[in-house]
C-alpha cells in the first residue's frame, strides 16, 4: 500500500474519502468525534497530499480496495465528500458486499453530463494553468467557495489548494481516470446500503441534479445545511458530526 493513511479509534470501521483539490486534512475536525466510537480510515487520494502521483492511468476505486483489504476490513462505512462521494458510490457498486453504509457529501457522479454554466467556469480556471497561484485563486473564487473564503478556513483551504495544485504540475505525469463501467448514474437503483446525502445550499445548480438521480437509491435520506458551500465539511463540521452520528447509531452529539 503505497497510499498515505491514518486510523483513529476503534470500533466498526470508516473509510473517509477527501475532494479534490485538498487532502485528508479535510477531515480534520471531524475524525476526533467520529473515532470516540469507530474506527477511522482516513488517506490522501493518489497525487494528493503525502500519496504519491499516479504514471499511468488512476483507477481510485481500485485504490479505495486496496487499502480497504490492506487493512483487512471486511465491511465498512465509506464517506465522501465531492469526487471522493464519486469514487465511493462507483466503489458500492462494484464492491456492494463491502459497504455497510454510504455517506455523500455534495458528490459528484460517474456518467453526469454538467451544464454549460460550470463547464464553461472550469474552462476558464483551466485557461490560467499552469500559473499554481492564478490557479488556486481562480478555483477558489468560484460561487460554491464564496462562504468558506469569508470564513476562518479561508487561509487552510487556500493551503491545501496551494499544494495539490503544486504537485499536479510537478509530479504527475498521467492525467486519465479509469472509471468503472457501466457509469454508476445508470445504476444507482442497485445501491442497496442505507445512504445519506448531505449537501450545503450555496453549490452550483448541478447538485441538485445529482441529487435528483440520487432518489433512485433504494434507502436514502437528503439533508441540507443551510449557510454552508463545498467546503461545508470545513465550516461546519459539528454539522456533519452530527448527522453521521445520527445515521449510524441515532445520537446527537453535543
Amino acid at each position: 500500500m503505497d497510499l498515505n493513511y491514518e486510523v483513529h479509534g476503534t470500533g466498526e470501521p470508516i473509510v473517509m474519502i477527501h475532494s479534490p483539490g485538498v487532502d485528508m486534512r479535510e477531515w480534520v475536525y471531524i475524525v476526533p468525534h467520529l473515532a470516540e466510537t469507530n474506527q477511522v480510515v482516513i488517506f490522501d487520494g493518489r497525487g494528493a497530499g503525502k500519496s504519491p502521483a499516479s504514471v499511468k492511468p488512476s483507477d481510485f476505486v481500485d485504490d479505495l480496495r486496496r487499502l480497504i483489504d490492506h487493512l483487512g476490513i471486511e465491511e465498512v462505512t465509506l464517506v465522501g465528500h465531492s469526487m471522493g462521494g464519486q469514487i465511493a458510490t462507483d466503489f458500492t457498486l462494484t464492491f456492494p458486499a463491502k459497504v455497510k453504509k454510504l455517506v455523500l457529501i455534495a458528490p459528484s457522479l460517474t456518467g453526469f453530463k454538467y451544464s454549460s454554466e460550470f463547464t464553461e467556469w472550469m474552462q476558464k480556471v483551466n485557461s490560467v494553468a499552469p500559473d499554481v497561484e492564478k490557479l488556486v485563486e481562480m478555483s477558489l473564487s468560484g460561487p460554491n467557495y464564496s462562504i468558506t473564503m469569508s470564513s476562518p478556513q479561508q487561509g487552510f483551504l487556500y493551503e491545501m489548494t496551494r499544494h495539490y495544485m503544486k504537485k499536479v504540475f510537478t509530479e504527475w505525469e498521467n492525467f486519465e481516470i479509469i472509471w468503472p463501467e457501466p457509469p454508476a448514474i445508470e445504476r444507482l437503483h442497485e445501491i442497496k446500503a442505507d445512504t445519506l446525502f448531505i449537501q450545503g445550499d450555496k453549490e452550483w445548480e448541478d447538485l441538485s441534479r445529482i441529487s435528483e438521480h440520487f432518489k433512485q437509491v433504494q434507502s436514502i435520506s437528503f439533508i441540507i445545511v443551510e449557510g454552508a458551500d463545498h467546503m461545508v465539511t470545513l465550516t461546519h463540521p459539528e454539522k456533519i458530526v452530527n448527522h453521521i452520528d445520527l445515521f449510524l447509531h441515532k445520537r446527537v452529539i453535543e
